[in-house]
Protein backbone atom coordinates (compact mmCIF):
# COMPACT_ATOMS: atom_id res chain seq x y z
CA UNK A 1 0.00 0.00 0.00
CA UNK A 2 1.16 3.49 -0.65
CA UNK A 3 2.63 5.48 2.38
CA UNK A 4 2.52 8.99 2.92
CA UNK A 5 4.40 11.10 5.89
CA UNK A 6 2.61 13.04 8.54
CA UNK A 7 3.82 15.26 11.17
CA UNK A 8 1.54 13.70 14.60
CA UNK A 9 1.20 14.05 17.98
CA UNK A 10 1.09 10.40 19.77
CA UNK A 11 -0.33 12.32 23.04
CA UNK A 12 -0.98 15.59 24.39
CA UNK A 13 1.87 17.25 25.62
CA UNK A 14 4.15 15.09 23.76
CA UNK A 15 6.59 16.08 20.50
CA UNK A 16 5.97 16.30 17.07
CA UNK A 17 6.63 13.26 15.38
CA UNK A 18 7.22 12.17 11.60
CA UNK A 19 5.11 9.16 11.10
CA UNK A 20 4.76 7.15 8.24
CA UNK A 21 0.86 5.83 7.50
CA UNK A 22 -1.31 4.04 4.97
CA UNK A 23 -2.94 6.74 2.31
CA UNK A 24 -5.83 6.91 3.37
CA UNK A 25 -8.95 6.95 1.38
CA UNK A 26 -11.59 9.24 1.02
CA UNK A 27 -15.53 7.73 2.12
CA UNK A 28 -18.90 9.35 1.63
CA UNK A 29 -19.07 13.37 0.81
CA UNK A 30 -15.19 12.89 1.85
CA UNK A 31 -12.04 14.69 -0.41
CA UNK A 32 -8.20 13.11 -0.40
CA UNK A 33 -6.19 16.51 -1.12
CA UNK A 34 -2.53 16.12 -1.72
CA UNK A 35 -1.04 18.43 0.62
CA UNK A 36 1.18 21.54 -1.07
CA UNK A 37 1.00 23.81 1.96
CA UNK A 38 0.38 23.48 5.95
CA UNK A 39 0.20 26.84 7.89
CA UNK A 40 1.52 26.37 11.57
CA UNK A 41 -1.30 28.71 13.54
CA UNK A 42 -1.22 29.05 17.53
CA UNK A 43 -3.91 27.32 18.28
CA UNK A 44 -2.23 24.04 16.86
CA UNK A 45 -0.88 24.13 20.42
CA UNK A 46 -4.87 22.78 21.55
CA UNK A 47 -3.72 19.51 19.59
CA UNK A 48 0.15 19.65 20.45
CA UNK A 49 -0.53 20.36 23.94
CA UNK A 50 -3.83 18.71 24.72
CA UNK A 51 -5.59 21.31 25.65
CA UNK A 52 -8.83 20.53 23.87
CA UNK A 53 -10.80 17.84 25.86
CA UNK A 54 -11.48 14.20 24.08
CA UNK A 55 -8.87 14.55 21.39
CA UNK A 56 -8.39 10.92 20.01
CA UNK A 57 -4.40 10.43 19.44
CA UNK A 58 -2.58 10.03 17.39
CA UNK A 59 -3.38 13.35 15.79
CA UNK A 60 -1.88 15.40 12.57
CA UNK A 61 -2.66 19.48 13.58
CA UNK A 62 -3.06 21.30 10.84
CA UNK A 63 -6.08 24.25 9.81
CA UNK A 64 -4.37 26.45 7.36
CA UNK A 65 -3.86 24.27 4.49
CA UNK A 66 -3.58 24.22 0.54
CA UNK A 67 -3.71 21.70 -2.09
CA UNK A 68 -4.91 19.69 -4.92
CA UNK A 69 -8.21 17.71 -4.78
CA UNK A 70 -6.47 13.89 -5.36
CA UNK A 71 -9.61 11.46 -4.78
CA UNK A 72 -13.43 12.30 -3.78
CA UNK A 73 -15.50 10.08 -2.15
CA UNK A 74 -18.75 8.92 -3.29
CA UNK A 75 -21.60 11.96 -3.05
CA UNK A 76 -19.00 14.32 -3.33
CA UNK A 77 -20.33 16.28 -7.25
CA UNK A 78 -18.73 19.29 -7.12
CA UNK A 79 -15.40 18.54 -6.68
CA UNK A 80 -13.05 16.58 -8.47
CA UNK A 81 -9.78 15.41 -9.00
CA UNK A 82 -6.92 18.74 -9.74
CA UNK A 83 -8.74 21.21 -8.56
CA UNK A 84 -7.06 23.81 -6.12
CA UNK A 85 -8.55 23.32 -2.66
CA UNK A 86 -7.52 24.97 1.26
CA UNK A 87 -8.99 23.40 4.35
CA UNK A 88 -9.72 25.81 7.43
CA UNK A 89 -10.52 25.02 11.50
CA UNK A 90 -14.18 24.79 10.22
CA UNK A 91 -14.29 21.37 9.09
CA UNK A 92 -18.22 21.01 7.82
CA UNK A 93 -21.37 20.99 9.66
CA UNK A 94 -24.56 19.78 9.20
CA UNK A 95 -27.25 22.50 9.95
CA UNK A 96 -30.27 20.34 11.52
CA UNK A 97 -28.75 19.26 14.66
CA UNK A 98 -29.10 21.46 18.09
CA UNK A 99 -25.98 22.88 17.75
CA UNK A 100 -26.25 23.86 14.33
CA UNK A 101 -29.79 25.62 15.46
CA UNK A 102 -27.97 28.10 18.01
CA UNK A 103 -25.30 28.23 15.83
CA UNK A 104 -22.71 26.11 17.76
CA UNK A 105 -21.05 24.87 14.73
CA UNK A 106 -18.10 23.28 16.38
CA UNK A 107 -20.12 20.69 18.77
CA UNK A 108 -21.93 19.43 15.66
CA UNK A 109 -22.87 15.78 15.64
CA UNK A 110 -21.52 15.38 11.71
CA UNK A 111 -19.10 18.62 11.95
CA UNK A 112 -15.51 18.48 13.06
CA UNK A 113 -12.27 20.84 13.09
CA UNK A 114 -9.89 20.09 11.23
CA UNK A 115 -6.35 18.98 13.45
CA UNK A 116 -8.96 18.22 16.23
CA UNK A 117 -12.02 15.92 16.07
CA UNK A 118 -10.24 15.04 12.73
CA UNK A 119 -6.41 14.72 11.24
CA UNK A 120 -5.30 18.16 10.15
CA UNK A 121 -2.89 18.83 6.91
CA UNK A 122 0.45 18.54 8.32
CA UNK A 123 1.24 15.71 6.01
CA UNK A 124 1.63 14.91 2.96
CA UNK A 125 -2.41 14.16 2.39
CA UNK A 126 -5.22 14.93 4.46
CA UNK A 127 -8.88 14.18 3.75
CA UNK A 128 -11.62 16.80 4.86
CA UNK A 129 -15.13 16.51 4.46
CA UNK A 130 -16.29 18.40 1.01
CA UNK A 131 -18.03 21.30 2.55
CA UNK A 132 -15.01 22.12 4.35
CA UNK A 133 -13.28 23.10 1.40
CA UNK A 134 -12.89 26.00 -0.98
CA UNK A 135 -11.21 27.02 -4.10
CA UNK A 136 -8.02 28.53 -4.47
CA UNK A 137 -8.06 30.64 -7.13
CA UNK A 138 -5.47 30.83 -9.59
CA UNK A 139 -2.70 33.14 -9.13
CA UNK A 140 -2.61 32.40 -5.51
CA UNK A 141 0.49 30.43 -4.44
CA UNK A 142 -0.16 27.43 -2.03
CA UNK A 143 2.05 29.16 0.73
CA UNK A 144 0.16 32.12 0.71
CA UNK A 145 -3.30 30.11 0.03
CA UNK A 146 -2.75 28.05 3.24
CA UNK A 147 -2.30 30.96 6.04
CA UNK A 148 -5.45 32.85 4.78
CA UNK A 149 -7.07 29.54 5.51
CA UNK A 150 -7.52 31.19 9.22
CA UNK A 151 -5.24 34.06 10.24
CA UNK A 152 -6.84 35.35 6.98
CA UNK A 153 -10.60 34.50 7.07
CA UNK A 154 -10.18 35.64 10.75
CA UNK A 155 -8.85 38.99 10.66
CA UNK A 156 -11.08 39.42 7.29
CA UNK A 157 -14.50 37.81 7.83
CA UNK A 158 -14.46 40.19 11.18
CA UNK A 159 -13.96 43.32 9.94
CA UNK A 160 -16.38 42.53 6.87
CA UNK A 161 -18.99 41.86 9.54
CA UNK A 162 -17.68 45.11 12.27
CA UNK A 163 -20.67 47.07 11.01
CA UNK A 164 -17.96 50.07 9.39
CA UNK A 165 -18.16 51.64 6.63
CA UNK A 166 -15.98 52.57 4.09
CA UNK A 167 -14.08 55.88 5.51
CA UNK A 168 -14.29 54.98 9.22
CA UNK A 169 -11.58 54.74 11.01
CA UNK A 170 -9.98 51.29 12.13
CA UNK A 171 -7.32 50.39 14.17
CA UNK A 172 -5.92 46.90 14.85
CA UNK A 173 -3.86 46.08 17.91
CA UNK A 174 -0.85 44.43 17.26
CA UNK A 175 1.52 43.78 13.59
CA UNK A 176 2.02 40.16 14.02
CA UNK A 177 0.86 36.83 12.78
CA UNK A 178 -2.79 38.26 12.46
CA UNK A 179 -2.44 41.88 12.84
CA UNK A 180 -0.39 42.37 9.39
CA UNK A 181 -3.04 40.47 7.89
CA UNK A 182 -5.70 42.93 9.39
CA UNK A 183 -3.90 46.10 8.70
CA UNK A 184 -3.69 45.27 5.13
CA UNK A 185 -7.73 43.89 4.72
CA UNK A 186 -8.89 47.18 6.70
CA UNK A 187 -6.54 49.69 4.24
CA UNK A 188 -7.85 47.53 1.22
CA UNK A 189 -11.51 47.60 2.31
CA UNK A 190 -11.11 51.19 2.48
CA UNK A 191 -11.04 52.32 5.68
CA UNK A 192 -9.04 55.15 7.15
CA UNK A 193 -6.53 52.43 9.10
CA UNK A 194 -4.56 52.74 12.42
CA UNK A 195 -2.08 50.21 12.89
CA UNK A 196 -0.99 50.08 16.89
CA UNK A 197 2.19 48.32 18.45
CA UNK A 198 4.93 48.32 20.59
CA UNK A 199 7.90 50.59 19.26
CA UNK A 200 8.57 53.00 16.86
CA UNK A 201 10.70 50.24 14.61
CA UNK A 202 7.06 48.85 13.96
CA UNK A 203 6.33 52.19 11.92
CA UNK A 204 7.95 51.41 8.58
CA UNK A 205 6.36 48.12 8.67
CA UNK A 206 2.49 49.33 9.30
CA UNK A 207 2.92 52.08 6.73
CA UNK A 208 4.17 49.56 3.78
CA UNK A 209 1.29 47.20 5.11
CA UNK A 210 -1.19 50.29 4.28
CA UNK A 211 -1.61 51.89 7.49
CA UNK A 212 -2.42 55.79 7.28
CA UNK A 213 -1.63 56.13 11.02
CA UNK A 214 0.87 54.68 13.58
CA UNK A 215 0.76 54.73 17.51
CA UNK A 216 3.55 53.65 19.58
CA UNK A 217 1.82 52.49 22.65
CA UNK A 218 5.07 52.82 24.63
CA UNK A 219 5.15 56.11 23.94
CA UNK A 220 1.73 57.11 23.40
CA UNK A 221 -1.60 56.72 24.89
CA UNK A 222 -3.68 54.41 22.64
CA UNK A 223 -6.54 55.51 23.77
CA UNK A 224 -5.89 59.37 23.68
CA UNK A 225 -4.50 59.07 20.53
CA UNK A 226 -7.69 57.24 18.77
CA UNK A 227 -9.96 59.85 20.14
CA UNK A 228 -7.72 63.19 19.22
CA UNK A 229 -8.61 61.03 15.21
CA UNK A 230 -11.78 60.66 15.99
CA UNK A 231 -12.64 57.59 17.94
CA UNK A 232 -12.29 54.40 16.45
CA UNK A 233 -15.64 52.64 15.05
CA UNK A 234 -13.47 49.14 15.16
CA UNK A 235 -10.62 48.08 16.95
CA UNK A 236 -9.41 44.68 15.82
CA UNK A 237 -7.59 43.70 18.72
CA UNK A 238 -5.01 40.42 17.43
CA UNK A 239 -2.83 40.30 20.46
CA UNK A 240 -2.91 37.85 23.21
CA UNK A 241 -2.61 40.39 25.96
CA UNK A 242 -5.51 41.83 28.21
CA UNK A 243 -3.98 45.00 29.09
CA UNK A 244 -3.37 45.97 25.96
CA UNK A 245 -6.57 45.52 24.60
CA UNK A 246 -7.75 47.35 28.11
CA UNK A 247 -6.02 50.41 26.82
CA UNK A 248 -7.36 50.98 23.94
CA UNK A 249 -11.38 50.61 24.88
CA UNK A 250 -11.41 54.45 25.76
CA UNK A 251 -10.86 55.23 21.65
CA UNK A 252 -13.95 53.90 20.55
CA UNK A 253 -16.25 56.02 18.77
CA UNK A 254 -19.99 55.95 19.77
CA UNK A 255 -21.24 52.80 18.61
CA UNK A 256 -17.90 51.47 18.67
CA UNK A 257 -16.47 47.87 18.46
CA UNK A 258 -13.55 46.15 19.89
CA UNK A 259 -13.49 43.07 18.69
CA UNK A 260 -11.40 40.55 20.28
CA UNK A 261 -9.27 37.87 18.03
CA UNK A 262 -6.21 37.16 20.70
CA UNK A 263 -6.66 34.64 22.82
CA UNK A 264 -5.19 36.44 25.76
CA UNK A 265 -4.77 35.09 29.47
CA UNK A 266 -5.36 38.33 31.10
CA UNK A 267 -8.37 39.58 31.90
CA UNK A 268 -10.18 42.16 29.89
CA UNK A 269 -10.92 44.83 32.14
CA UNK A 270 -14.33 47.14 30.63
CA UNK A 271 -15.67 49.71 32.63
CA UNK A 272 -19.47 49.67 32.31
CA UNK A 273 -20.28 53.38 32.55
CA UNK A 274 -18.04 53.68 29.03
CA UNK A 275 -20.10 50.88 27.64
CA UNK A 276 -23.56 52.32 28.38
CA UNK A 277 -22.26 56.18 27.55
CA UNK A 278 -21.32 55.34 24.13
CA UNK A 279 -22.85 52.10 23.55
CA UNK A 280 -19.86 50.40 22.56
CA UNK A 281 -19.41 46.59 22.49
CA UNK A 282 -16.73 44.24 23.50
CA UNK A 283 -17.15 40.80 20.94
CA UNK A 284 -15.55 37.72 19.92
CA UNK A 285 -14.69 36.67 16.29
CA UNK A 286 -13.67 32.69 15.33
CA UNK A 287 -12.81 31.98 11.87
CA UNK A 288 -15.35 31.07 8.90
CA UNK A 289 -16.98 28.55 7.06
CA UNK A 290 -15.36 27.20 4.14
CA UNK A 291 -17.47 30.10 2.03
CA UNK A 292 -16.12 32.89 4.29
CA UNK A 293 -13.03 31.15 3.35
CA UNK A 294 -12.92 31.47 -0.50
CA UNK A 295 -14.11 35.20 -0.33
CA UNK A 296 -11.21 35.67 1.77
CA UNK A 297 -8.59 33.89 -0.95
CA UNK A 298 -10.41 35.73 -4.12
CA UNK A 299 -10.56 39.55 -1.89
CA UNK A 300 -6.86 38.54 -1.32
CA UNK A 301 -5.93 37.74 -4.70
CA UNK A 302 -7.79 40.96 -6.15
CA UNK A 303 -6.25 43.33 -4.15
CA UNK A 304 -3.04 42.48 -3.44
CA UNK A 305 -3.07 40.81 0.82
CA UNK A 306 -0.35 38.35 1.35
CA UNK A 307 1.01 36.85 4.26
CA UNK A 308 4.52 37.58 5.17
CA UNK A 309 5.71 33.48 5.65
CA UNK A 310 8.60 31.54 7.15
CA UNK A 311 9.07 28.47 5.05
CA UNK A 312 9.95 24.88 6.91
CA UNK A 313 9.69 21.25 5.20
CA UNK A 314 7.27 18.85 6.67
CA UNK A 315 10.22 16.72 8.62
CA UNK A 316 11.06 19.80 10.48
CA UNK A 317 7.75 20.55 11.71
CA UNK A 318 9.08 20.29 15.56
CA UNK A 319 11.15 23.07 14.77
CA UNK A 320 8.52 24.80 12.87
CA UNK A 321 6.16 24.94 15.68
CA UNK A 322 8.75 26.22 18.49
CA UNK A 323 9.43 29.23 16.23
CA UNK A 324 5.58 30.21 16.10
CA UNK A 325 4.98 29.60 19.07
CA UNK A 326 8.16 31.75 20.37
CA UNK A 327 6.82 34.51 18.96
CA UNK A 328 9.68 34.55 16.60
CA UNK A 329 8.45 34.21 13.94
CA UNK A 330 7.80 37.08 10.95
CA UNK A 331 4.74 36.44 10.54
CA UNK A 332 3.57 32.59 9.65
CA UNK A 333 5.13 29.39 9.56
CA UNK A 334 4.30 27.61 6.67
CA UNK A 335 4.87 23.82 6.21
CA UNK A 336 5.70 22.64 2.72
CA UNK A 337 5.57 18.79 1.13
CA UNK A 338 7.59 19.13 -1.43
CA UNK A 339 4.48 18.85 -3.91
Amino acid sequence: MPKMRAAQVAAGGGPFEIAERQIPEPGHGLVRVKVQASGICHSDALTKEGLWPGIQYPRVPGHEVAGIVDAVGAGVADLQAGMRVGLGWHGGHCGQCASCRRGDFITCRVGGISGITFDGGHADYVVAPAVALARIPDGLAPTDAGPLMCAGVTTFNSLRNAGARSGDLVAVLGIGGLGHLGVQFAARMGYETVAIARGKDKEPLARKLGAHHYIDSEAQDPAKELASLGGASVVLATVTNGKAMTAVLGGLAIDGTLIVLGAAHEALEVSPILLLSGRRKVMGWPSGTSADSQDTLAFSLRNGVRPMNELFPLERAAEAYDRMMSGKARFRVVLTTGS
